[in-house]
């Protein structure tokens, strides 16, 4: 089978076209025809070797995707060949066949597009259980959403609407991204790379801040948006986009009780009882029209550099999807 992989750290051109064999189930495993792959910052964070855990080389990236089981380890019961699924694999996902755990593969509805489908766990889950799990969002509540025109961003702005956010307020790079979303239901746009947004910000709270921040960036971002938490605010860092490290007092942090936060989906993964009750709660805001998915553009899995590229020259809204040609 045709895989993505990449034998060292660098720019997008370190990521080859490679043959290699179809992967076997194990006992508690399924064999996936990938049909689609969905593309996040976590790919090209560890294809430039700034993943949060090591990245052994050489490596097949990719942990989102959808497709169907075509082959189930002897110990699987509740899973058959021809089942159509998504799920979450720790890396091997751009590729035309892949391995996963049993225990995290969730069947795609039979209403449910498979490229619609793998746009929903990783940045579903994440912007989820930022939002929910680390930043415990209450009624009323305002909250702040970094990069709203994302992956996880346009998603976020509608799953803060569902759990009763008072007042959301979404910053992107450009007024087409900003459009975007207000329609999916943020009430104060701000243009991040505008001088003093932070202060826009906080006129916007009227002088309150924030009680939940979504950042993904790092570096000034970062710390600019300390800035707007309110009283016994919340900051998420579910992401260092920038590749630029933050430092900062904690005890700065004491004199508002305020909170920062780190978010890694993996240790979501790793807990069932966390992961599908979440996955199986976004299903339900899918079918019943509450949560709509922004799918950027689908492009060959040969072009995974491209995309790479894209991705990170701030040149794209919603998701991205890779599909191999099989």
């Amino acid at each position: 089978m045709k895989a993505i992989q990449f034998e060292k750290y660098g720019d997008p051109k370190v990521l080859n076209v490679v043959d290699i064999d179809v992967p076997k189930a194990g006992s508690y495993e399924v064999v996936i025809k990938v049909e689609a792959v969905g593309v996040n910052y976590a790919d090209t964070a560890r294809r430039e070797g700034q993943y949060v855990v090591p990245t052994a080389l050489p490596f097949i990236p990719g942990s989102e995707i959808a497709g169907e089981v075509v082959e189930v380890g002897e110990d699987v019961k509740h899973l058959s060949p021809g089942t159509k699924v998504v799920t979450l694999i720790e890396s091997g996902g751009y590729a035309e066949f892949a391995v996963a755990d049993a225990r995290g593969v969730i069947p795609i509805p039979a209403t449910l597009d498979v490229k619609k489908a793998v746009a929903l766990p990783l940045q579903g889950l994440s912007a989820y259980h930022v939002l929910k799990t680390m930043g415990r969002i209450e009624k009323g509540e305002t909250v702040l959403i970094h990069a709203a025109a994302g992956g996880v961003g346009t998603i976020a702005v509608q799953l803060a609407k569902i759990f009763g956010a008072g007042k959301i307020i979404a910053t992107a790079s450009t007024t087409e991204k900003l459009t975007l979303a207000k329609e999916l239901g943020a009430d104060v746009l701000i243009n991040y790379t505008e001088h003093g947004w932070e202060e826009e910000v906080l006129k916007a709270t009227d002088g309150k801040g924030v009680d939940i921040a979504l950042e993904m960036a790092g570096g000034d971002v970062f710390h600019k948006t300390l800035k707007c938490l309110a009283i016994f605010g919340r900051l998420v860092i579910y992401g260092v986009a920038s590749g630029e490290q933050s430092r900062f007092f904690p005890s700065s942090l004491m004199k508002q009780n305020q909170s920062v936060i780190g978010f890694f989906l993996p240790q979501i993964m790793r807990k069932p009882e966390l992961l599908q009750p979440s996955l199986q709660e976004l299903f339900t805001y899918l079918a019943d029209g509450r949560l709509t998915l922004t799918i950027g553009d689908t492009f060959p899995l040969e072009e995974a550099a491209k995309v790479h590229t894209l991705l990170q020259g701030r040149k794209t809204k919603g998701k991205l999807v890779l599909v191999p040609s099989h």
